[in-house]
């Protein structure tokens, strides 16, 4: 597997980026890739480790070593064939997902792990060029109807298989166009629009049908899915955004993260009417919230010629290697600091925001924040503490919530009668994905909560079996068994 010694002759080597003060003047991607020589030695890494930690690592279950090996020698076809066995999408997790396979990589132990994530993205960007991948129509046919709720990555996925299955798929979309929060929510310089149209192009051409500006629950009542389909799968996304509940949170100038990027998103792809515009132009921008999203919002405002950005985090400040409580093969809360952090922003932890300020007419022009710490007792859920004489007022223009989402929208569950968990997500179990109202699935961040995209592709997989096995009796689709799957 691969090359014995190629762990002890090579190190580890990613993608350069270009420089800060070329990028933010657009938002195309801006990694400059590998040689054909330099991706085969990076295969050439992965050590015949004998026991591939990096299976449990990735939800989808990827067969890294295989594909190495194959990216090592050459034979990027097969490679192609590999990775796409287990993976619908490697052109979306080569470069959005944060690799927890790479932190249960054997290697990394003691040494850099594989870049496994950089030879998935070049494997699949290889086999659209050679023209490798090809629409899949099933060579028959059944009589059976299915609908999808949502175009993001789960619901691609389970669209994808149950159409391989022989089925009729339309996925129902409630934006202008397809892809979710892939399309919405992912800023243009992190993935280009155009590698979500190609893919789709490949769905339709296997027979998908998308229906878009269709809101199930408005446009299209959900009982009618019932009646015309023989079965409906729910993948519309954890997309209540939390809120922040404090005084003056309701001031112009306050705005939700995802409101920010999706008008960004939209006024790339040419779109330039807006009921209001958001923009960061010569503001001084204060960020809510360390996450990704965060982050996609701080390389946003310097695109758009932000004054300053500043970011607030209320967690502690992670360490920078792997804590000890979290040793390998675990995902580590680790700082981690993105592309976005590097072309300028101020991080502040430990910090919560008390109120925002005003002025006469109603705009933000500032908020106070106090230090806090956290009280960790055993068996009690974390307590946070306001340190005493520590609140600051911050000067600001804009400020940006990216908060997380609480779980997923009601109406379609509601309509149908499907019951919701406590967390506000869809409630169907891992064991067959299927909701409290018979023919009715749920997968993806509406079933599990805000999640990754490997996740959701995963997600979109599992239930697509389980959808196929209700449909027919029986089912040849894939199934990962969930106990094998990591819990990130």
């Amino acid at each position: 597997m691969g090359k014995i010694t190629g762990f002890l002759e090579f190190e580890r080597q990613v993608e350069a980026y270009e420089a800060v003060d070329k990028r933010v003047k657009n938002y195309k991607e801006f990694t400059v890739p590998l040689s054909s020589d330099d991706l085969q030695k990076q295969g050439a890494r992965c050590m015949d480790c004998g026991i591939p930690f990096c299976h449990s690592g990735c939800p989808l279950g990827n067969l890294i070593p295989d594909f190495n090996d194959k990216v090592y020698k050459g034979k990027w076809k097969e490679a192609a064939a590999i990775l796409h066995s287990t993976n619908n999408f490697p052109e979306f997790t080569g470069r959005l997902c944060p690799a927890p396979c790479e932190e249960a990589c054997v290697l990394g132990i003691n040494e850099d792990p594989v870049t496994i994530e950089n030879i998935e993205k070049n494997i699949v960007e290889q086999a659209f060029k050679e023209g490798w991948i090809k629409p899949q129509t099933p060579q028959k046919r059944t009589d059976k109807k299915i609908a999808v709720v949502g175009s993001g990555p789960s619901g691609l996925a389970a669209a994808q298989q149950l159409n391989r299955a022989g089925h009729w798929v339309t996925v129902f979309e409630r934006d202008s166009k397809v892809g979710g929060l892939l399309r919405y929510g992912i800023p243009d310089f992190k993935m280009e629009k155009h590698v979500i149209d190609r893919r789709i192009k490949v769905l339709e051409e296997e027979g998908i049908v998308f229906k878009t500006n269709t809101q199930i629950g408005t446009d299209l009542k959900a009982q009618k899915l019932q009646s015309d389909f023989d079965a409906v799968v729910l993948c519309t996304g954890a997309t209540v955004r939390r809120s922040i509940p404090v005084k003056g949170a309701d001031l112009k100038g306050v705005y939700q993260a995802m409101d920010f990027l999706k008008q960004n998103n939209e006024r790339v792809d040419g779109k330039d009417e807006f009921s209001e515009i958001i923009h960061a132009k010569d503001k001084n921008v204060i960020v809510i919230g360390g996450g990704d999203t965060g982050s996609d919002c701080i390389g946003t405002s310097n695109r758009h010629g932000a004054k300053s950005v500043v970011n607030f985090e209320i967690l502690d400040k992670p360490s920078v290697g792997r804590p000890a409580h979290q040793p390998w093969p675990y995902w580590p809360m680790k700082l981690r600091i993105s592309s976005s952090h590097k072309e300028g922003v101020e991080r502040f932890f430990s910090i919560s925001t008390k109120e925002f300020i005003g002025d006469n007419k109603g705009n933000l022009k500032g908020l106070i924040t106090c230090e806090v710490e956290w009280i960790f007792k055993e068996g009690e859920r974390p307590q946070l503490k306001e340190i005493p004489n520590t609140e600051k007022q911050w000067d600001c223009d804009m400020v940006l919530l990216a908060l997380g989402f609480t779980g997923s929208e009601p109406t379609v569950a509601e309509q149908l009668g499907v019951n919701m968990d406590f967390r506000t997500n869809i409630e169907a179990t891992t064991k067959d994905y299927a909701t409290n109202v018979a023919g009715v699935f749920s997968a993806g961040d509406a079933r599990r909560g805000q999640s990754l995209i490997v996740w959701a592709i995963s997600e979109g997989r599992q239930v697509a079996h389980h959808v196929d096995k209700y449909l027919m009796g029986t089912t040849n689709l894939p199934l990962k068994d969930d106990n094998d799957l990591p819990r990130v």
